[in-house]
């Protein structure tokens, strides 16, 4: 059996999966049932100082919902805890001490003082937590005050505070960052140079979620009146693995623990996320689409994918998907696929024409040879994989490679045996472009 255990900054969990900080880390019941339930660690939802904030009373949850109802992505509108911050510092340590094993860091935001940092990362540190998440990441009601995204959105910020952090405090320290910015590099650079220990990512992304066409008021709304609010889910897993990626591979914070953030709602999430180099994953919104019992089916297929594939310990494949990902002019520009479809398995829709010739390469054609069929013309096709990824049935058209030395009817030219790359010719027209 693979080992699924977590040593995180010295942080030991059981698995590697743990609850965000966000509404299911609110309070000590919840964490309890949580841990009960399997989840290898939490992140305690933000705290900050007295008086505590006040939350709205009306909506503060909207989805976004697939044909299926299945939840795509989720808005929040809500703050940090509005429970006085000395009884979330009581059911903390309590919870600790009932569950050693299991990972307990606490998700802080204070403003910009040293002072203030100083006073919260005491009186944590008393509970026997394990950790403290800086929150730079907030987007909505926190960021109005100067505080959560409006620090993490400027890197003089994010350095500043967690110098501050790590000379007042002996526990690790995790900066999370917002995904509220043109370069996630620069803050994950920021707050190396300060001394934190670890970033976290993503957190939510700004967003409205929808407009009420028939009372022209956006949603969801309290009294009227509606807020952007943070966006996550599924929707945002590729945007939450770039970041993680641009990090990972950034000579400046290359070897930097990760904990990924962002959509993880199945092991096969987890195992990617972990593949780009996170050393845990942080989940929100599957459980609260899906409830605390979810763990259990995260951990069993993560533990199976590990056995099926060899990996004993979860460094065994860590990072193994890192360089893999290049800079678009660094792709190899004479490597060749083309597309192929099974018409064992077709079942005629004639969705891959359609697309092809109406927004690609006019490259699939409607045989009518006594049975109506369709077929790729080679000559025209691309490789785009637009087909592949519109298909109804798996695995019905697939990409198949181009062996060196064959002709491509595209071009007329024979694969090149060794794939130069072309790409770093100073002539090459194709060295830089976007889609568009």
């Amino acid at each position: 059996m693979a080992d699924i255990s977590s040593n995180f900054l010295g942080i030991k969990s059981p698995n590697p999966f743990w609850l965000a900080s966000a509404p299911p880390t609110d309070k000590e019941v919840n964490v309890v049932r949580a841990f009960e339930a399997g989840w290898g660690g939490v992140v305690w939802k933000t705290l900050g100082e007295d008086p505590p904030v006040v939350n709205v009373n009306g909506p503060r949850y909207s989805t976004l919902l697939g044909t299926d109802r299945r939840v795509i992505g989720l808005n929040n509108i809500e703050l940090i805890s509005d429970r006085p911050l000395q009884v979330n510092l009581d059911e903390i340590r309590r919870v600790k001490r009932a569950w050693p094993d299991r990972a307990m860091v606490v998700s802080l935001m204070v403003p910009l003082d040293e002072q203030a940092w100083k006073r919260i990362l005491r009186q944590v540190e008393d509970t026997g937590a394990d950790g403290v998440e800086l929150n730079f990441g907030c987007p909505h009601g926190m960021s109005e005050r100067g505080m959560g995204s409006a620090v993490g959105q400027v890197p003089e910020y994010i350095e500043r505070i967690a110098g501050w952090c790590k000379t007042h405090t002996k526990l690790p320290v995790i900066v999370k960052l917002t995904p509220n910015i043109t370069d996630v590099r620069y803050p994950a650079r920021a707050a190396k140079a300060g001394g934190a220990d670890a970033v976290s990512l993503i957190n939510t992304i700004n967003s409205v979620m929808g407009v009420d066409l028939e009372r022209m008021v956006m949603t969801p709304a309290t009294d009227g009146w509606g807020s952007h609010g943070g966006y996550c889910g599924p929707a945002v897993k590729p945007i939450a693995l770039n970041m993680v990626a641009e990090i990972a591979r950034d000579a400046a914070t290359a070897g930097m623990p990760i904990s990924g953030i962002g959509g993880i709602t199945t092991w096969r999430d987890a195992a990617e996320f972990i593949a780009m180099g996170c050393g845990t994953v942080q989940v929100c919104t599957a459980a609260m689409v899906y409830g605390f019992k979810i763990v259990q089916d995260l951990c069993d297929g993560l533990s199976n994918f590990m056995d099926e594939q060899g990996y004993k310990t979860l460094d065994d494949f860590k990072g193994r998907a890192v360089p893999s990902v290049k800079n678009w002019n660094q792709l190899n520009l004479n490597y060749v696929e083309k597309a192929v479809i099974n018409q064992d398995s077709c079942i005629q829709c004639g969705r891959c024409h359609i697309v092809c010739e109406d927004t690609s390469h006019q490259a699939i054609f409607a045989m009518k040879d006594g049975q109506r069929h369709f077929e790729v013309n080679e000559a025209e096709c691309v490789g785009c994989n637009l087909c592949v990824s519109i298909c109804p049935v798996p695995n019905t058209i697939t990409m198949r490679r181009v062996a060196p030395g064959e002709v491509d009817l595209r071009t007329g030219q024979k694969v090149p045996a060794e794939y130069a790359n072309w790409t770093t010719h100073a002539n090459n027209p194709m060295r830089s472009g976007c889609g568009s």
